[in-house]
């Protein structure tokens, strides 16, 4: 028996349309019920001892600065111990980075007059590759290390904006995205109009929302009408912009779209390094081949237009890595017998330490000691300092540095 469609029910545009707006009014509402209405993402504070080890200085060291009144003065816990903050921690960096010259590179590494600013694409088309997971865990190591980071949200679905602590459809206006600084017609806005400083010291971010989407759309319709000529042209309109601010920052992180479109041919044309996120399990090996062919070839056409694409590195990174299991053990052998030196050496390993940080949109390094099993949040840590650490020292060879 056919069942003919009732003329006067929903249509399926209108139904998702409704459902969108459902769960967004949900999510909002989830939000103001944990949170006060003028409340923001904060940072954790550090121990004295966490604070020394980032700074590469003894625990004794460091409160004997205290105790003089070098530096900064740390508040207090109510058992008298001593806390810091990360503003806190880079100021004490500076004032090293002046009394021990010989040793400023090691308490400030960041960008000298002459170095390169490092603008990182991380990338891949495939879902469940951990792009984002990468991307914050990235630019939350290299904040806390003592660089300047502008993290650039280039994916529509924004999924980086909410990790910070923004819900795009209602904290991120119209022409407030990237797009604002790329788009074709006379509404476009210097980049620094975009830029919001985040709750993260050293982390800036341009946040995103569906409109990056406009500019898939309207760059066809650019290319057939001539429009752009040098840095105008389409993939070069990001690094142009980013060019803008490049003395504000050590680094640039873009988390590119999950797509090969014109925003991703940007980021790659605008990328000193990439990074690909790979899930080593053979139906993600077998997506990435595709993605990799695909990019290749697009690659070519932008050589061809005159484009310059030199990256200093491009690695693959491992991620959600069960060592424990052998087929996803075999795919990774596979690949460092391909790709050799090109995949990083340490991997991300799978861990509800990480799922549970990514419930609280946070990273690890945002994660309170007891939120998880310390042992469990120990190896997690672990794993992802030497994913992170092997990345920094890339940045740090093309800076010139041993």
């Amino acid at each position: 028996m056919n069942v003919r469609s009732n003329p006067m029910s929903e249509s399926s545009a209108a139904k998702i349309g409704r459902q969108s707006q459902l769960l967004s009014a949900q999510l909002q509402s989830l939000r103001e019920r944990l949170y006060e209405p003028d409340a923001r993402k904060t940072l954790k504070t550090f121990t004295s001892r966490e604070a020394a080890g980032l700074l590469g200085i003894a625990e004794s060291t460091l409160r004997q600065m205290s105790l003089d009144g070098e530096g900064v003065i740390p508040d207090r816990q109510d058992n008298g111990r001593r806390i810091y903050t990360l503003d806190q921690i880079n100021e004490i960096r500076h004032h090293l980075a002046k009394k021990r010259p010989a040793e400023a590179l090691d308490f400030l590494p960041r960008r000298r007059e002459g170095d390169k600013l490092q603008v990182i694409a991380v990338a891949n088309f495939k879902g469940g590759s951990a792009k984002t997971t990468t991307t914050i865990h990235l630019a939350h190591y290299l904040a806390i290390s003592g660089l300047r980071v502008l993290a650039l949200d280039l994916d529509p679905q924004a999924s980086l904006s909410a990790m910070f602590g923004y819900q795009p459809e209602f904290d991120v206006d119209e022409n407030e995205t990237v797009y604002a600084a790329i788009r074709y017609d006379d509404r476009r806005r210097p980049i620094r109009e975009v830029i919001r400083q985040t709750y993260f010291a050293g982390i800036d971010l341009i946040p995103a929302n569906l409109e990056l989407m406009e500019y898939e759309h309207e760059t066809p319709q650019a290319i057939a009408e001539g429009h752009g000529r040098g840095d105008e042209i389409f993939f070069r309109r990001l690094a142009s912009v980013i060019n803008e601010v490049e003395a504000d920052y050590d680094v640039v992180l873009i988390d590119a779209p999950p797509q090969l479109g014109y925003l991703t041919l940007g980021a790659l044309c605008a990328a000193t390094g990439l990074l690909i996120t790979i899930h080593p399990a053979m139906i993600d090996v077998a997506s990435m081949n595709q993605f990799l062919a695909m990019m290749s070839d697009l690659m070519h056409v932008i050589e061809e237009r005159g484009g310059v694409l030199q990256h200093d590195f491009i690695r693959y990174v491992i991620t959600r890595h069960n060592p424990n299991d052998g087929p996803q053990v075999n795919v990774v052998t596979l690949l460092r017998s391909l790709f050799k030196d090109d995949v990083l050496a340490p991997a991300v390993v799978e861990t509800t330490a990480i799922a549970s940080a990514g419930l609280e949109k946070k990273s690890l390094y945002e994660m309170s000691r007891g939120s998880v099993g310390r042992d469990t949040l120990n190896r997690a840590l672990e794993s992802v300092d030497a994913v992170n650490n092997d990345i920094l020292q890339l940045m740090k060879q093309c800076w010139g540095r041993k």
